[in-house]
């Protein structure tokens, strides 16, 4: 089962042919990508598939048998025909028994790959689809299992209360995870520790040290999708994970997130490109695999158009989250997803002393629901603007969960008065929390009642950030989407498509590329 969906459109009176202009012009300024995401891999989309295909573990130095896999394959024959043709010719044709062997083997250079020919080559892809297949077999029956507890436990109403815990200790983590479950919290997110998304490598095991967040590895996956699923047990509701699948090893992570069942994951087309430097084109080759992966898996993406506001002004770029709305909408059906697993994600950003600051956020909050009425729509509260004094910034919590309320959200993340001030404690997440229950206990279907004037303020803000979006896109479609992006367009931050990090695990697919995973995760 999918997230929740918030309110029909209507209210705002859309034009149909605005609308459907303005996905035309995202699909028009996404294809370029998309056609360079299909005739590129990465180094990460390779480690991926040989993650799938059962290749787990790390050497005594704690790098991924993948890791060591891949960069052997790289050193000797390249990857431009993938890494499972040369690996499994050399499973076929050598002593080793398994990929762990053949991996450890490999690291100490005594493995001579080559890229197989003809009937060769056929026998290696055939055994490579075989095992990849397996990985996906597991990834489907993880599905089934979500679909069977959520019908048995039940689903909570909408919308969705989604709680942040990040301790650094996977074992606190669950403690705390638990606790914010039995307080009401619909889904756990277990951010990571800082700086992970830049690491080439996914850590292996249960950890216990992380800077202001948790290492996402498979192991801390296992132990608190557990956790969940006991306390989901205890409360009569399936409690819903997410975690992070961005960086440099962002289709590793989506890979590892459909193994273990995760249910959401944070998944943005520009994230990466734009907050943490890394490469345009290894992301967009990335993001496209790890979508393919969260389709398969039945896994709701949540997107970063909130952190655009962080650095640029809630009012003026509000049509930049609009436009990036629709491009990932676009990205995401492209590769698979339904509507249902498009939590576009927005936020509660703009400077509260600003006059109609208010009513401008319920402009942009109701703009979101009617583009997007099927899908899970990510609500952000305030950060931007939150300033120390916890009592201002519990008002405006209070104020962001109401206008979420109004506009029919689907997953509010709980917002915290000491933001900006200090690491949460227990207690403030416990006031958190009932500063929600309150707010949609006493008006959680107001969206029902609320009318904005047909010609009044919010409709009129709404209509110009719509209009103010196409007018971006046209200019997109102009110059290409790398370009826009080297210029500035989205949070302010100048990338260039030949610059960031990870470009040097960018490889151009050679006419005889092979990968099963790919091959399987689009049906052929």
């Amino acid at each position: 089962m999918t997230a929740p969906v918030g309110i029909s459109p209507g209210k705002l009176g859309l034009d149909e042919g605005t609308v459907a202009r303005a996905r035309a012009l995202a699909a028009r300024a996404g294809r370029p990508v998309v056609e360079l995401a299909r005739s590129h891999t990465t180094k990460s989309v390779e480690r991926a598939t040989l993650r799938l295909a059962g290749l787990d573990g790390a050497d005594a130095e704690g790098i991924p048998w993948a890791n060591r896999l891949v960069d052997a394959v790289a050193d000797t024959v390249g990857l431009e025909h993938g890494v499972c043709l040369p690996v499994w010719d050399a499973l076929r044709t050598g002593p080793y028994r398994n990929l762990t062997e053949l991996a450890a083997r490999a690291a100490a250079r005594s493995v001579h790959f080559r890229v197989p020919e003809g009937a060769d080559a056929e026998a290696a892809a055939l055994a490579a689809r075989r095992a990849v297949a397996r990985g996906i077999s597991v990834i489907d029956a993880r599905r089934a299992q979500r679909e069977r507890m959520a019908g048995e436990l039940g689903n909570p109403p909408a919308p969705w209360i989604y709680l942040i815990v990040a301790t650094g200790d996977i074992y606190e983590d669950i403690r705390q995870a638990q606790a914010a479950a039995r307080g009401g919290a619909d889904v756990i997110a277990v951010i990571r520790s800082t700086g992970q998304s830049l690491l080439d490598y996914v850590p292996e095991g249960a950890t216990r040290e992380g800077f202001a967040g948790t290492y996402a590895t498979r192991e801390n996956f296992r132990l608190m999708r557990a956790a969940l699923d006991e306390v989901s047990a205890e409360l009569g509701r399936y409690v819903r994970l997410t975690n992070y699948a961005s960086g440099l090893c962002m289709p590793e992570i989506a890979a590892l997130a459909g193994l273990e069942r995760l249910d959401m994951m944070l998944n943005d087309s520009m994230y990466g490109i734009l907050f943490r430097d890394i490469n345009p084109v290894r992301t967009f080759v990335d993001q496209r695999f790890s979508r393919q992966l969260h389709a398969r898996a039945g896994i709701v993406i949540n997107t970063g158009e909130d952190n655009y506001l962080t650095t640029a002004d809630a009012v003026d770029a509000a049509h930049t989250v609009t436009a990036s709305q629709l491009l990932n909408e676009y990205f995401a059906t492209e590769a698979g997803l339904a509507a249902g697993q498009l939590g576009l994600g927005h936020a509660f950003e703009i400077d509260p002393d600003r006059p109609e600051s208010f009513r401008l956020e319920l402009a942009h909050a109701l703009l979101a629901r009617e583009l997007f009425p099927d899908a899970p729509l990510k609500w952000m509260p305030p950060t931007k603007h939150m300033t120390g004094d916890i009592f201002r910034g519990y008002l405006l919590n209070g104020f962001f969960n109401l206008a979420g309320a109004l506009t029919g959200q689907s997953i509010l993340l709980v917002g915290m008065m000491t933001e900006a001030v200090v690491t949460p404690f227990l207690s403030d997440r416990d006031l958190a929390l009932r500063n929600v229950r309150y707010v949609l206990g006493a008006a959680g279907s107001l969206a029902e009642d609320f009318r904005p004037a047909s010609d009044g303020f919010i409709v009129r803000r709404a209509h110009q950030v719509l209009d103010e979006a196409v007018a971006l896109l046209e200019d997109i479609c102009g110059a290409g989407l790398l370009d826009a992006i080297g210029r500035g367009t989205f949070g302010g931050m100048r990338r260039p498509a030949d610059g960031g990090r990870g470009a040097d695990g960018v490889v151009a697919r050679a006419p005889g590329y092979r990968n099963p995973a790919v091959d399987l995760l689009e049906g052929t």
